[in-house]
């Protein structure tokens, strides 16, 4: 048996990696400086970060697209409050990560990076948690870790500078290992559910979050039940081979999508919230039809609409059971809405890239959607897309396929512009032989400029596409009445501004200009040094896009 320490702090990060964190994002100051080397020398890769807002968005990034636990280290006081907005985001969307940071000596009240660090994790969902002596490291570190598995929850684990300093040692390596509970649905449950879809002729299944595991066994149960599939937005991709997918539920549907999920006399949601995103404040759900929601807590059951009949268990089980029961009752493989007309309609016209465009561009200024559909032809497709937030976002999230979940990653429970180039760095950590792609605004982009010296300085072979209105293009439509000079700037040259950061930039106003992406792609891996691209699209005025109403009803 080895020996390691001689410090609190090294015990916290070497107990870390034997536990198994996949990779550390951060900022190093005096507070977590020893922690963080202790987690590298356990073998943990560590990504510095411009900036701590942009680290912990990475964790976060990385952990919903690696299934592993993603770490963000952080300074005592002003380090964790400018992390706070990633936090936050990571939190909402349940994501199971730990935020190591220091934290100031109880005693010292007066300390100038003194906070109520506990309270500040509690106000944004996160769970508090602390390292409370040398004696207690190893199981304060594993409880904290285990939260976060077992709870999908994020962590915040604070550990006091004057405790870091503190002699520990412990035997290790730390041998543990912990499991998401699988939650079984009752039997009454399951009969409730196979008798609502054997009753229904046009049923529908929604996954969510909480069914990226499950795919398959839905997607079986599926083939059973005659279910359409659809997903919500942070599932996208999950159903893309089967040939009755839908695409995303929601504000992102196109025309025919909408029409096939409105017209269900069934829809199940699989660990997805049936929020007003994903059922467009319900209008996809017919007066008639039937709601069901699967999901492995209680307290989601109903949280954002009344359901018909309310199913608590993990959606693989749940489907399980739920598929052997329809074949033990012979009820299954019938068509319902699985017809050959309805296979026809979505091949034909359910995407997006499919639905004809009015070109809106002028020559100066290009359509975002046709713009949208030549870089998804462009671009490999074994790629995995990131999305930031504002009014442009549709483009990329309906217009660029994905090959599965963990092609798309989609930051937005926190509905925070900025934090989309920080979700691609860590997504593209994550997935590292897919080609990490982001779909960005001018505002939300140079929001986050600085981290691009990070995708730089990592050699992350990165594109960047941003849709260049030259304002907050949500609040410039939203907002139709009214002086605009508060959210519009006059034009930057983001093409410029990458090339200073080391990166390719490349301005793009035509068809003609994306010559330049060609030649990038072309080039992509060949020269050994990867440099990101970033694509300066100065797009043409739409008018408020299609899914802006959608999210902004009922703000």
């Amino acid at each position: 048996m080895s020996t390691y320490g001689p410090t609190v702090a090294d015990v916290v990060g070497r107990v870390l990696a034997d536990l198994g964190a996949g990779h550390c994002f951060g900022v190093v100051g005096s507070g977590n400086f020893v922690m963080t080397n202790a987690l590298r020398a356990g073998g943990v890769p560590f990504t510095a970060a411009r900036h701590e807002g942009g680290a912990a968005t990475m964790a976060d990034a990385y952990s919903r697209m690696s299934a592993r636990v993603g770490v963000v280290s952080l300074h005592q006081g002003c380090g964790l409050t400018n992390a706070m907005t990633g936090i936050t985001e990571a939190a909402k969307s349940r994501t199971p990560m730990v935020v190591l940071t220091a934290d100031s000596p109880a005693a010292a009240l007066r300390s100038n990076f003194r906070i109520d660090q506990d309270m500040l994790a509690h106000g944004v969902g996160a769970v508090s948690d602390r390292v409370f002596s040398p004696d207690t490291v190893v199981a304060d570190v594993t409880r904290a870790y285990r939260t976060a598995v077992t709870g999908r929850r994020t962590v915040v684990l604070n550990v006091s500078i004057d405790v870091a300093a503190m002699s520990a040692s412990v035997e290790g390596p730390i041998v543990a290992s912990f499991d998401h509970p699988r939650v079984r649905p009752s039997a009454p449950a399951v009969d409730e559910l196979v008798d609502a879809i054997t009753a229904a002729r046009r049923p529908v299944f929604i996954a969510g979050r909480g069914a990226r595991d499950a795919g398959p066994v839905i997607v079986e149960l599926a083939e059973a039940a005659g279910a359409l599939v659809a997903t919500s937005a942070v599932a996208n991709g999950l159903f893309t081979a089967d040939p009755f997918n839908l695409g995303i539920s929601g504000g992102f549907s196109s025309p025919t999508t909408a029409e096939l999920i409105s017209d269900a006399d069934l829809i199940v949601g699989w660990g997805c919230a049936l929020n007003q995103w994903t059922m467009r404040h319900g209008r996809l759900i017919g007066s008639d039809t039937c709601v069901v929601q699967v999901d492995d807590e209680v307290d989601a059951i109903g949280a954002h609409r009344p359901v018909s009949l309310g199913v608590v268990g993990d959606c693989a089980s749940t489907a399980a059971d739920v598929l052997a029961e329809i074949r033990r009752r012979g009820s299954g493989d019938q068509a319902r809405y699985r017809t050959d007309e309805v296979r026809a309609r979505i091949a034909e016209t359910s995407r997006w890239q499919d639905v004809p465009v009015d070109d809106i561009s002028t020559g100066r200024r290009i359509d975002p959607r046709a713009l949208s559909i030549e870089l998804d032809a462009i671009l490999p497709a074994d790629r995995v897309v990131s999305i930031d937030s504002g009014n442009f976002m549709g483009y990329p999230s309906t217009h660029l396929a994905v090959p599965d979940e963990n092609g798309f990653c989609f930051t937005q429970a926190y509905q925070s512009i900025g934090l989309g180039l920080y979700t691609a760095i860590g997504a593209g950590i994550a997935q590292p032989d897919r080609l990490p792609v982001l779909g960005t605004g001018d505002g939300g982009f140079l929001m986050s400029i600085s981290e691009l010296d990070t995708a730089v300085r990592l050699g992350l072979p990165l594109v960047v596409i941003v849709y260049n209105d030259s304002a907050y293009g949500a609040e410039v439509h939203h907002f139709v009445e009214g002086d605009h000079d508060t959210v519009t700037f006059p034009d930057t040259d983001i093409a410029a501004v990458a090339r200073g950061f080391g990166a390719v930039g490349v301005t793009v106003r035509t068809m003609a200009d994306l010559e330049a992406v060609r030649g990038w792609i072309d080039d992509h891996g060949r020269s050994g040094a990867e440099r990101p691209l970033v694509i300066d699209a100065k797009i043409a005025d739409d008018g408020g896009s299609w899914w802006l109403a959608e999210a902004f009803a009922g703000h």
